[in-house]
């Protein structure tokens, strides 16, 4: 099957400027990674704040370029720092951020946010774009008579919804999706994750799933990287890394992960009463 993203040696670097007693230094934020992703597949990277999945995340939707390495995106090579970057291209992959109250405009009514992406890159009628909105927003849960109110007037979980909606108006073949649930209830969680997951059934989507909640990326994953300080320390199917890790760094992180279920708490209760 071909790849929809792929990743070869990867390296982003940033320039930090120094202070009167200090001197200028390059931070290594990414470093030298590599990717492949499937279409219809999902891909998480997992790790701790600051590991640089974020900044890996941005690379592949095209908003900041490498430093170094090799992007394709169905097989085309791209380059932004040297060629930029189309409409078309742009197209192809949206990103769905985690805090979706600070990605959608305030003073915008729903139906126009949805619409804007349309406005922008299609030459679609004011009519076609409208239909097309009121459709998104049942593919997402929500119905017409949220097309005309404002964000602010919405739950974690339907703004949420309606961010993915707008992520999904174009198309894409590729969603990137930073930390999607991790701002929302666990009840709340699931049915986004689920919703997901339904959505890449319909529309053959590939994802890129960064998180750090390992139990989210056990349900959602098909193949699971886990970075640390800006490199792939672990790369393999989902159920290769959650039963045999090999790096220490995963055996740490999924060591520190507490599990919920009801031998684990008691065993815990018992090591605290013993101590």
């Amino acid at each position: 099957m071909s790849a929809v993203v792929e990743g070869k040696n990867i390296k982003r670097d940033y320039q930090v400027s120094g202070g009167l007693f200090r001197p200028a230094r390059t931070v290594h934020a990414v470093k030298g990674v590599s990717f492949r992703v499937e279409q219809g597949k999902t891909l998480a990277i997992v790790g701790e704040s600051g590991c640089g999945k974020s900044t890996l995340a941005r690379i592949i939707t095209l908003i900041d370029p490498a430093t170094a390495g090799e992007l394709y995106i169905d097989g085309q090579k791209i380059d932004i720092a040297k060629d930029g970057t189309s409409k078309e291209m742009r197209r192809k992959m949206q990103i769905v951020f985690q805090n979706p109250y600070g990605s959608l405009n305030p003073r915008q009514k729903i139906g126009d946010i949805l619409g804007e992406p349309l406005l922008i890159n299609t030459d679609k009628p004011a009519e076609e774009r409208r239909d097309l909105a009121h459709a998104m927003l049942k593919k997402v849960g929500l119905g017409s008579e949220h097309f005309n109110r404002y964000p602010h007037m919405f739950s974690g979980g339907q703004r949420q919804r309606i961010a993915i909606a707008r992520a999904l108006m174009l198309n894409p073949r590729l969603l990137v999706l930073d930390e999607p649930v991790s701002a929302l209830d666990l009840s709340v969680q699931a049915q986004v994750l689920n919703l997901l997951a339904d959505l890449q059934d319909e529309f053959e989507l590939t994802y890129v799933f960064i998180s750090h909640d390992l139990s989210v990326v056990r349900y959602i994953a098909d193949e699971v990287m886990v970075m640390y300080f800006g490199e792939a320390v672990e790369y393999g199917s989902r159920d290769a890394v959650f039963s045999d890790p090999q790096h220490s760094y995963t055996r740490t992180l999924f060591a520190a992960t507490p599990r919920a279920d009801v031998a684990s708490i008691k065993a815990r209760l018992a090591k605290k009463q013993a101590a």
